[in-house]
């Protein structure tokens, strides 16, 4: 029987494109008759926003859990999301889980320092670039973590609430996140974490200035990598 990754979504669009790079890496790796099994569940987007927005953690958990447990009873060996906003949540689902939890902040932290950056950008909303989401992994590793300018960290929010959380894209917005990655870049940044996980409708490694961590990218490679294979 092939493995089972449960997606545990917070953002819908986030989710869509976190399962893609899922199955991209699924066969990249292995093989036609050996793909995972993946199962996605999230509760309203709206309800993670609001406890966040009240420092609810209690409440993040609650709804981290519930997708959980439910994606366990579909069969789930293993769950994980892709959303960085919740990441602190994480750690208190893992507490009494019924199935393992793969976290994403220490994942990106070891790419950063295998590459030995001394300092990296965080493209993401405020609620992350705010927060200790990547810096004490980081720090603990002696990488620098810069985050937007005030007006930069502004107009992020603006481009993630307004536009890619609906899967919408103005070419204007993705300069001006260029623009970001290009002041990171001139601030003496080595590489670019994605901390949003729609961010990969904006920014490439093609298109950006500074190399790039999709932080969600590096759990699907993990997650597909680190599952047995099929015997």
């Amino acid at each position: 029987m092939s493995s089972h990754i449960g997606i545990v979504g917070v953002s819908p669009e986030g989710a869509a494109l976190f399962f893609q790079q899922l199955v991209r890496h699924a066969a990249q790796r292995r093989s036609p008759s050996d793909q995972p099994r993946i199962s996605i569940h999230n509760e309203p987007l709206a309800h993670y926003l609001d406890a966040i927005r009240r420092q609810d953690w209690h409440a993040v958990d609650r709804l981290l859990r519930r997708s959980a447990e439910l994606l366990h009873r579909c069969g789930a060996t293993v769950v994980m999301t892709p959303d960085n906003v919740v990441q602190h949540g994480v750690h208190m689902a893992e507490v009494g889980s019924p199935v393992p939890w793969l976290g994403m902040p220490d994942l990106v932290a070891s790419a950063v320092a295998k590459d030995k950056r001394k300092a990296v950008g965080l493209i993401g909303t405020q609620l992350v670039t705010s927060a200790s989401t990547y810096q004490t992994h980081l720090g603990l590793r002696g990488v620098q973590v810069l985050t937007p300018e005030p007006g930069e960290s502004e107009t992020m929010d603006q481009i993630i609430f307004g536009e890619l959380i609906f899967g919408q894209i103005r070419p204007e917005s993705r300069l001006a996140v260029l623009q970001v990655i290009a002041n990171f870049a001139n601030r003496g940044c080595e590489g670019v974490i994605l901390a949003c996980s729609e961010a990969p409708m904006l920014v490439t490694q093609e298109n950006s200035p500074l190399p790039v961590y999709d932080a969600a990218d590096i759990l699907a490679d993990t997650a597909v990598s680190m599952i047995p294979q099929a015997r």
